[in-house]
């Protein structure tokens, strides 16, 4: 198996969600790595994105759950209920140092 090749018994999981600036997420990874997630090319398609549109939604009910970063818009920690993100799309994005200063 290659270096760039993820080894298929490993299983991207998101263990922290900070919401950042500009509707930026930073996902702290199970593999020691914090990834940046830009979230704004999914809010201006809106649909079910348009519900985290105002930032204060965006950064007050940003969580994780089921591994992966979620939005939990009915405050009742109900997977069935929360927008979320396939935790290998996160995986997928950039490698950041860590959170900048905010």
């Amino acid at each position: 198996m290659g270096d760039n090749k993820l080894d298929q018994r490993f299983y991207p999981e998101v263990y922290q969600a900070v919401a950042g600036e500009n509707y930026t997420v930073y996902a702290y990874m199970n593999d020691g790595s914090v990834r940046e997630f830009d979230v704004k090319p999914l809010i201006k398609q809106g649909g079910i994105f348009k519900k985290i549109e105002d930032e204060t939604v965006f950064k007050n009910t940003l969580t994780v759950l089921n591994g992966t970063v979620a939005w939990d818009i009915a405050g009742k920690r109900n997977e069935y209920e929360c927008i979320d993100i396939d935790p290998m799309t996160i995986f997928e994005c950039p490698i950041v140092p860590d959170i900048p200063e905010m």
